[in-house]
């Protein structure tokens, strides 16, 4: 069986990516695992939506107010704070502040890839 080779990253040699005036956000992709940081500012809304991938959420600094599941359950998650969204279920976030979040997607979400996100890229 052929072994993987390692990879280094630096955040900020990473190209960051502007989604829409509000959010921002870099990307590293293994084979099986997708890590993001995303920068939102104060306002910023991520409209409700749903995903097979099973996510971590991890606030490094600021906060963001969740909308989860059908009964649209509210949760604020602040820096130092993780939120495990399981796979297919409806999420929406407002950035109660300027945030900078750590995503981890299981499996990569391909259509941040491929930026077919139109959910996000809406104004």
């Amino acid at each position: 069986m052929e072994q993987k080779a390692t990879e280094f990253f630096r955040w900020e040699d990473m190209p960051k990516e502007k989604v829409t005036d509000m959010l921002d956000r870099r990307l590293i992709t293994g084979e099986r695992m997708m890590l993001a940081h995303v920068y939102l500012k104060k306002g910023c809304i991520v409209p409700q939506h749903s995903h097979e991938n099973e996510q971590l959420t991890y606030i490094l600094d600021g906060a963001l107010k969740f909308w989860i599941g059908e009964e649209m359950r509210e949760q604020i998650v602040r820096a130092g704070e993780v939120l495990v969204i399981p796979g297919n279920v409806l999420h929406k976030a407002e950035a109660l502040e300027d945030t900078l979040d750590v995503d981890i997607f299981s499996p990569p979400r391909q259509d941040w890839l491929d930026k077919t996100d139109d959910y996000l890229r809406q104004k």
